[in-house]
């Protein structure tokens, strides 16, 4: 069980006390995003090391919030970007020139790249601050007065950074962080008034899980399945399902209480885990730990599962960003695997009142930046959907950096009156996201292969049309076979089809018989040659 003691109360004050200046320089969010200013980037993930382990090449995820180099097309705007180990030349580069109006050189000026080079298992902000001389070499880099970081997910790590380069961090406190984990994101949902499946609060062990879902079973006696989830579990890699349908001979109103008690402990041991290779014996010794709770499987012939995204503002405001549908996998649908923006337009609408209803909750209780809330939503008939909250994000998601690429690249404006995202021009945008485009054929691939392939094909996002491909993920795509990309383009399915099109692109070119790539020796500098310098 997760305590906070009195040093961590001690910092969580002077923290704040630092945040509150982020509110003096607070006008408007226009104003804030295009204000001169040193951002410091810190992605890392400070979440449960083993728990994320369950996520295929994790160790490259901190090239998710590489969209903020983006930022750099405000010629007043200068950057730190910290890794656990260096990035591959070429995927800065493939960055840096996506800026419209912008010189490379101008922009990379404004950039300053550093690594801890380490790539053991543990948070980055723990590597940094491992480091005193290097935190003393970003400080040293910053204009304080203009400065402030952001990260991926905030805890007591990431507010001991924040004091020792004396930067307020642009994101909720650690000690609210509770608000994100699945029991907490319940009682919000409860506190705000949103609807949400029935389930349990946090349990610390075995015993009490089954008889939650002893207690959740009477009060529907009609369910057939329920989920059971770690409460800080992450992408829906810490849920399982479990299926009551092998015990209805001891549903309420057949068996006694005692006997429903045995046959769901029993069942445990046969629960359908969403991770690949997880066992029960592993995922109860981590109840203790993490605590869980079991909820009512949404059932539905016609179900979706969109999300909304918003941010609270140092001043306490509740903007909404933008809604999707996500894209899940897994055995039962419960792993993200992308996003497609905007969610449906018979939902969008009221994802959005739902968002901000759950964001005003949050803003009282003092969170800051980003939230994101998932639904399932069930098919009605005559265009009507049962819409059910299922948990809440307080950090930057799988949703945060498609958009975010989106609006940056085309500064345009999200319509809340619409659920529309338009171009300057006045185009409303549409795309496909991925974090997961995974295939054996792909390992192998190196990063300036990629480059060579999107350079032959023109896959590459056009800002005259504005459509195309950005891809992320890249350190991944060697060792993993796994790739990132956002597809947009000027409809949804104008976006698929640019989407399918790099599918098959990489399909082609890396089929076992196809010899004939083209290489970046044919036509640059040697492979040898770095060209770069860290």
């Amino acid at each position: 069980m997760v305590t906070i003691n009195v040093s961590e109360l001690e910092q969580v004050d002077k923290f704040r006390h630092l945040q509150l200046t982020l509110r003096a320089r607070w006008k408007t969010i226009e104003l804030f995003d295009n204000s001169e200013a040193d951002i410091v980037v810190i992605p890392s993930l400070s979440i449960d090391q083993r728990e994320l382990q369950k996520i295929e090449g994790c160790e490259h995820y901190e090239e998710r919030l590489l969209f903020s180099l983006m930022r750099l097309r405000n010629p007043r705007t200068r950057l730190i970007y910290v890794t656990s180990t260096p990035l591959h030349p070429s995927i800065i580069d493939y960055y840096l020139q996506l800026l419209p109006g912008i010189p490379f050189s101008h922009a990379r000026n404004r950039l300053l790249l550093l690594s801890t080079y380490d790539s053991s298992l543990k948070p980055l902000s723990e590597k940094i601050l491992e480091r005193p001389r290097l935190t003393e070499r970003i400080r040293q880099a910053l204009r304080l007065e203009k400065s402030f970081m952001v990260c991926y997910n905030a805890t007591f790590l990431e507010a001991e950074l924040s004091l020792q380069l004396n930067v307020p961090l642009y994101a909720a406190a650690p000690d609210l962080q509770i608000w994100g984990t699945k029991s907490g994101s319940r009682q919000i949902f409860a506190e705000s008034r949103v609807p949400h499946p029935d389930g349990s609060t946090r349990v610390w062990n075995q015993q009490d899980l089954a008889t939650a879902a002893c207690d959740l079973w009477e009060r529907q006696p009609t369910l057939q399945r329920m989920v059971v989830k770690l409460n800080e579990g992450i992408s829906g890699e810490g849920n399982a399902l479990l299926d009551l349908r092998p015990i209805m001979d001891v549903a309420p109103g057949h068996g006694s209480p005692a006997q429903r008690l045995t046959a769901i402990s029993d069942r445990f041991s046969s629960l359908r885990f969403q991770a690949k290779q997880e066992t029960w014996t592993n995922f109860a010794g981590r109840i203790p730990e993490l605590g869980a709770i079991v909820e009512a499987f949404v059932e539905g012939e016609i179900k979706r599962s969109p999300s909304v995204q918003g941010r609270i503002t140092p001043t306490g405001e509740v903007e909404i960003l933008s809604t999707h549908d996500q894209i899940l996998g897994g055995p039962d649908g419960q792993i993200y695997l992308g996003c497609r923006f905007p969610a449906d337009e018979s939902y969008r609408l009221q994802l959005q009142q739902l968002g901000l209803q759950v964001g005003r909750k949050l803003a009282e209780k003092g969170a800051l930046e980003r939230f994101g809330v998932d639904f399932i939503t069930v098919d009605k008939g005559n265009k009507e959907w049962d819409i059910q909250a299922i948990e809440i994000n307080l950090r930057k998601g799988g949703t945060t950096h498609p958009f975010m690429t989106l609006k940056l690249l085309t500064n345009g404006r999200y319509d809340l009156s619409t659920g529309l995202f338009y171009s300057q021009q006045g185009r409303p945008k549409y795309y496909i996201a991925t974090d997961n485009l995974q295939k054996d054929r792909y390992r192998g691939l190196l990063p300036n292969d990629l480059m060579d392939i999107i350079a032959h094909h023109r896959l590459h996002f056009d800002s005259g049309t504005e459509t195309g491909t950005v891809f992320h993920l890249m350190g991944c795509l060697s060792q993993f076979g796994k790739l990132g990309l956002t597809s947009i383009g000027d409809s949804p399915q104008h976006a698929e089809d640019i989407y399918n099109k790099v599918v098959k692109v990489l399909d082609e070119e890396t089929r076992s018989d196809n010899y004939d790539l083209p290489l970046f020796s044919d036509y640059t500098f040697p492979v040898a040659w770095d060209g770069y310098s860290y």
